[in-house]
């Protein structure tokens, strides 16, 4: 797929924008062929780092004790929960609840067992499970950030989408983003298996690039 195609489909989607009071969102759509989505093997639960970011301020949470937990504070981390405060945090269904919609989530490998034990079922709903810190903090902080996650919708539907920026981005580095996501795409379902992939604004229409 060439950049030209990408980048045009992207402009088209951007004159959307219009004078809204919120940052919207770019979203990227893939519709599949030829992919039994009943079989857990072929459904899509993909992992991505943007290359360009998300364009907007992403919240992580790090789950940490100790010199980790101090380290995330350091390293700009939106909260810092310790081993006391997961459980306090699963008491509070409400508050669970509306940082599973916007928060990314990591880990101190120590503390995975009882963050999956309290708080997997709402966080694992939501695709926000977390993810295990693996060497400095400051740079897993900053991969959250960057972080979307594509999954199929269900077994029956024969469709994904992902989040690649906002509106505030340039064009070319939302391209980018795009290219990052359809090459995870392509390693998981082979060209002949797109149908077809728009991209589009929150509010906007759906614009065809494939």
């Amino acid at each position: 797929m060439d950049k030209k195609t990408i980048s045009a489909a992207l402009e088209k989607a951007l004159e959307a924008k219009g004078k809204r009071k919120f940052t919207q969102s770019m979203e990227m759509m893939v519709n599949f062929r030829g992919i039994d989505f009943t079989k857990a093997e072929n459904r899509l639960n993909l992992d991505i780092l943007l290359p360009k970011g998300k364009g907007k301020d992403q919240k992580v949470i790090v789950f940490a004790d100790a010199q980790m937990a101090l380290d995330a504070k350091n390293a700009g981390a939106t909260e810092v929960i310790d081993g006391a405060g997961i459980t306090k945090l699963a008491a509070d269904k409400g508050r669970l609840a509306i940082l599973a919609k916007s928060c990314e989530f990591i880990a101190q490998p120590s503390l995975m067992i009882q963050v999956g034990k309290s708080l997997g079922q709402v966080l694992g709903a939501r695709g926000r499970l977390p993810r295990p810190v693996v060497g400095n903090v400051k740079d897993a902080i900053a991969q959250a950030k960057s972080r979307v996650r594509m999954v199929s919708k269900g077994k029956y539907l024969p469709v994904a989408q992902c989040l690649i920026g906002s509106e505030a981005m340039p064009v070319s580095d939302l391209a980018e983003n795009f290219g990052a996501v359809y090459d995870k795409v392509q390693a998981k379902a082979t060209e002949p298996n797109i149908k077809s992939i728009y991209v589009k604004l929150s509010m906007g229409a759906p614009i065809k690039v494939l």
